[in-house]
């Protein structure tokens, strides 16, 4: 397996040179505006993505498959349901499938639980975007699991850590581990996704596992960037198991 990073939760996973897109935010920088209750004006993305726009439509046309966890902007903006072949297999939850249907995806897969697709097992996993009422109106989000093979690669999605993702790791055993670190936070309430503390209990927990932590320094609600989420990696001596994905790397998983 590989992981080519784009940007935010934007990554293509390659599975026996199989090429899923997953969460797919492909705007240019600012095209999303001001997010509410962050007190800031900033406009997301905070960045472009790593290549300019021609190299962005070569690479699309290698895509074989799209997955998105939910449908919050920076997971699924109007970039990408304009530039995405309508005919591409989109895999989702059951929950969002028919609105996918809608933008005119005439391909969309939707998980209740496994299926299997190109000698890949997919499976969805839950989550928790944040805690109390903030935690609601954040609504449902999901994860996957991709096995192939002997490999099995656990995407987190926009979650905290929680019960579920444990549940997940118990069940799947995944070696590798994307989270959702910056710990994103609005005016009232905690972080919507992971802060380094739970990058480190999700270290902890899953010891044999690589975690790869994505969403840094993309959008306005993030609170703890790249410099300072390497410092506690280091701190917590994680050096050798914690990884940072910068825009546009590409590693072997």
């Amino acid at each position: 397996m590989k992981i080519e990073f784009w940007r935010n939760a934007t990554l293509v996973l390659i599975v026996n040179n199989t090429r899923i897109l997953v969460d797919p935010m492909l705007g240019e920088k600012g095209s999303l505006g001001i997010f509410p209750m962050t007190d800031n004006e900033l406009l997301n993305p905070l960045v472009d993505l790593p290549f300019d726009n021609q190299t962005l439509l070569e690479k699309l046309k290698k895509v074989d498959a799209v997955a998105v966890s939910h449908l919050h902007p920076d997971h699924w903006d109007v970039k990408a349901i304009e530039l995405l072949d309508k005919n591409i297999p989109v895999f989702c939850s059951s929950v969002i499938a028919e609105q996918i249907s809608q933008y005119g995806f005439k391909n969309t897969i939707p998980i209740e639980e496994k299926i299997t697709w190109n000698a890949i097992d997919i499976s969805l996993t839950k989550g928790r975007h944040g805690t109390g009422e903030i935690g609601e109106k954040m609504g449902l989000v999901n994860g996957f699991i991709f096995k192939s093979a002997d490999k099995t690669t656990y995407i987190v999605g926009d979650s905290i850590w929680c019960s579920e993702v444990a549940e997940a790791i118990n069940t799947y055993q995944p070696q590798n581990i994307i989270v959702a670190g910056g710990a994103a936070t609005f005016n009232v309430g905690d972080p919507i996704i992971m802060n380094t503390k739970d990058i480190i209990n999700t270290c902890r927990y899953a010891p044999k596992a690589s975690v790869w932590i994505t969403h840094l320094e993309t959008v306005s609600h993030c609170k703890e960037d790249r410099k300072f989420t390497r410092k506690k990696i280091k701190e917590n001596n994680l050096q050798d198991q914690c990884f940072i994905l910068n825009d546009g790397e590409e590693v072997n998983i």
